[in-house]
C-alpha cells in the first residue's frame, strides 16, 4: 500500500511542477505583450525616416527663396500648371549650360529658329523631370529608393541621401523643396533624360581625329 501511495504522490507532484511552467510561460508572455503595447503607445517605434534629426528640419534649402532656378529653370516651371500637384526635378544652371549646352545669353533670344529649338529641348527634359504627385524631401525614405514614373514614362527612383539631400537616378539635388504654387521643386546637379536624348548631346565617335 505505500509504495502505491508514493507512487501517485510522486505523479501529483510532477503534474504540479508542469502546471507552475506552464503558468510561468503564461506570465512571461503576458508582460511581454504589455511591454511592447507600452512602447508603441508612448511612440518610441517610429518609421526611421521620420525619426532621424538630420532630415527635413536641419537641412532647409526646401522652402529657401535664395535658391536660383535660372532663366530655363523659371521657363520650365512656367510650362507646369501651378495649381495642380507635380513634382519636378530641375537641373540646376550650369546643367543646362554645360550637359544640354544651352546659354541663356542667346539660346532665349527672340530669334524664332534659336527659340524654337531652346523650348524644344526644354519641353523633353520637362517630360523626363515632372512627376505628377508630390514628392516633398521629408516624405522620401533615407536610402531606400522608390520608383516613380515621370511624365514621359521615364522610371525614376528617388530617394533621400542621410544628410537630407534629395537624390533621383544618382544625381544629388543642390536645393530642395522649392514651392511653386503647388509644385515642388528639387534643383539637381545634372538632367534626367532617356538613352536616345542623350545620344543627341553626347553622340559616339568612331572616327579617330
Amino acid at each position: 500500500m505505500k509504495r502505491g501511495g508514493s507512487s501517485v504522490c510522486s505523479r501529483d507532484k510532477g503534474r504540479g511542477r508542469e502546471s507552475g511552467w506552464v503558468l510561468l510561460l503564461l506570465l512571461l508572455l503576458c508582460l511581454s505583450l504589455v511591454g511592447l503595447q507600452l512602447l508603441l503607445s508612448s511612440n518610441q517605434i517610429l518609421p526611421i525616416p521620420l525619426s532621424l534629426p538630420f532630415s527635413f528640419h536641419q537641412r532647409r534649402t526646401s522652402n529657401n527663396t535664395s535658391c536660383h532656378l535660372g532663366a530655363f529653370g523659371d521657363k520650365m516651371v512656367s510650362m507646369l500648371p501651378p495649381d495642380l500637384p507635380f513634382t519636378l526635378f530641375l537641373p540646376s544652371p550650369s546643367s543646362f549650360q554645360k550637359i544640354l549646352r544651352l546659354d541663356p545669353a542667346t539660346s532665349l533670344a527672340p530669334d524664332t529658329a534659336t527659340l524654337n529649338n531652346t523650348l524644344a529641348i526644354l519641353s523633353r527634359v520637362l517630360a523626363f523631370s515632372a512627376v505628377p504627385q508630390l514628392l516633398p524631401a521629408r516624405g522620401l525614405p533615407v536610402r531606400m529608393p522608390i520608383s516613380v514614373d515621370a511624365v514621359s514614362g521615364l522610371k525614376l527612383l528617388a530617394w533621400r541621401d542621410l544628410d537630407g539631400t534629395v537624390v533621383v537616378n544618382g544625381i544629388r539635388s543642390e536645393c530642395a523643396n522649392i514651392r511653386k504654387g503647388e509644385l515642388i521643386v528639387h534643383v539637381i546637379a545634372g538632367v534626367l533624360m532617356d538613352p536616345e536624348f542623350e545620344q543627341s548631346f553626347f553622340p559616339d565617335y568612331e572616327e579617330d581625329t
